[in-house]
């Protein structure tokens, strides 16, 4: 996003009394949207009251939180929900953020790591290395039928000439086969 902050500065943005959000980095008014993309990017921000000089970073991120849910596939089971707001003036309402943002954190490390564990499987099990080859076979086939096509999402470059008269070379040795079989 082009008005990603520098290393450790924060992106402040002023809500105005019109509802509308003002990046002071980038000069331009922007949505609940550009936020969530700016959170999912890790981009800091904070959101002052323009007026009052207020922080409502909480209050806007919850509203976030509220619109995702309202509009997407709903992350925030009903339950815990209503488990979040029996906590409200509950004794172990302090200790609450500190504990979920623990669970978070933790979460997050053990998705880490299993996305590590899975990629290393697939770099020690046979099996999962001749289904990658096979797939990159196909993509090398797919970009000798419909040019740039197989490499598009990757942004790689089209597969090296030699590959692909491997590829000329096994297509006709497959089709002299079929015509064996048919005539």
């Amino acid at each position: 996003m082009a008005n990603a902050a520098k290393d450790g500065d924060t992106v402040i943005i002023k809500k105005y009394a019109n509802r509308r959000l003002y990046n002071t980095r980038t000069s331009s008014y922007i949505t609940l949207d550009h936020l969530a993309q700016m959170v999912k990017e890790n981009i800091e921000f904070q959101v002052i009251d323009a007026k009052l000089g207020t922080d409502l970073t909480h209050t806007i991120l919850t509203q976030i939180i509220m619109e995702e849910e309202a509009s997407g596939e709903q992350m925030l089971p009903t339950n815990f929900l209503r488990q979040l707001i029996s906590m409200y003036g509950n004794s172990m309402q302090a200790l609450l953020p500190s504990y979920l943002e623990a669970s978070m954190e933790h979460f997050r490390e053990n998705q880490t790591k299993l996305r590590k564990a899975i990629e290393e499987s697939i770099g020690a099990n046979p099996l999962a290395q001749i289904a990658q080859r096979n797939m990159e076979l196909f993509k090398a086939a797919t970009a000798a039928f419909v040019p740039g096509a197989a490499h598009a999402e990757s942004g790689k470059a089209a597969p090296a000439e030699d590959e692909l008269a491997v590829l000329r070379k096994q297509m006709a040795d497959m089709q002299k086969k079929l015509e064996q079989l048919a005539g």
